[in-house]
């Protein structure tokens, strides 16, 4: 199990590493553009990588290559609401393809997945954090080599327990 606290401390098989989360912090209540990381119990789905910048993690989850037109799309009015999607987009969208360093490496969480339920936030990661480690719009952020680390030792069965 992984353990985030409100403490922006993520601890995982007893070793304890430095991350962000949300500017607001933790809620139970997440809506869409709250800057706030959703507390709960989650799974992390896939690993997206840019495989121009990192070699593809050695971890048992499913990898897929971030390629310049992945996006994610962020729009409660599209019907791919909370979903992986093909650029361009006439709806609002995180772009996975980006000039500094945060989605070099990125983890999804089965954060309002199946189903997926309109303004109750999209885009749920696990990323790179900027060279200082400060707020994200909701995501968890860890410094590359940390996040690197964890994904070659989780599973899809690996359970994050994120804590308000």
């Amino acid at each position: 199990m992984i353990k985030i606290s409100k403490f922006k401390i993520l601890t995982f098989k007893n070793k304890k590493y430095k991350c962000s989360v949300g500017k607001f912090g933790i809620t139970n209540r997440k809506k869409e553009g709250d800057l706030k990381t959703p507390a709960g119990y989650f799974k992390v789905l896939k690993c997206f990588y840019r495989a121009d910048k990192i070699q593809k993690p050695l971890t048992k989850l499913k990898c897929i290559k971030i390629k310049k037109n992945m996006g994610w799309c962020d729009d409660s009015r599209s019907k791919n609401y909370n979903k992986l999607i093909k650029l361009p987009s006439k709806f609002s969208y995180e772009n996975l393809y980006r000039k500094d360093s945060i989605y070099d490496l990125i983890l999804l969480l089965n954060y309002n997945y199946k189903p997926v339920r309109k303004n109750l936030g999209s885009a749920i990661f696990i990323h790179v954090s900027k060279k200082k480690i400060i707020s994200t719009k909701g995501c968890i952020a860890l410094q590359k080599k940390d996040l690197l680390e964890i994904t070659n030792k989780i599973t899809t069965k690996t359970v994050i327990n994120i804590n308000k």
